[in-house]
């Protein structure tokens, strides 16, 4: 399976799979660093953290936008979708990624947000304009 598939398997997990199916993407000691919170150490704890962010969003769903892969590492960028008290959303980042085998082992989150902004993206970027970026409804 080529790298932007794992993560495409893995943003699937993450939009409807249990903490375990999310966890089975990593290694066991793999990391997620986040500008918007504490580091996220450990397999499991990543499973956990994820069932808890995609309960706070109604119909949350990430979907990966663009990726490109070297070796052992991808970068990405990547939407969210999703509904907050009624109103939808899109919040949109970048993300680079670690490999040992067939497992991710560290993810590097690139965005900032504001739960009174919900629309985050990169600022300046024409994403409506895009047409990688062009969300399905």
């Amino acid at each position: 399976m080529k790298p932007h598939e794992r993560i495409e398997k893995y943003f699937e997990a993450c939009t409807k799979g249990s903490a375990a199916e999310i966890s089975s993407h990593f290694t066991p000691d793999a990391v997620v660093y986040d500008m918007n919170h504490s580091p996220i150490r450990n397999s499991k704890t990543i499973g956990e953290f994820w069932v808890r962010i995609r309960s706070k969003w109604e119909s949350a769903r990430w979907l990966v936008n663009t990726c490109i892969t070297e070796k052992n590492a991808s970068a990405i960028e990547w939407s969210m979708t999703g509904k907050h008290e009624g109103r939808e959303f899109c919040v949109r980042g970048s993300e680079h990624y670690e490999f040992e085998g067939t497992k991710i082992s560290e993810i590097r989150q690139y965005w900032h947000f504001d739960p009174e902004f919900l629309n985050s993206e990169l600022q300046s970027f024409p994403y409506q304009s895009d047409p990688r970026f062009m969300i399905e409804k």
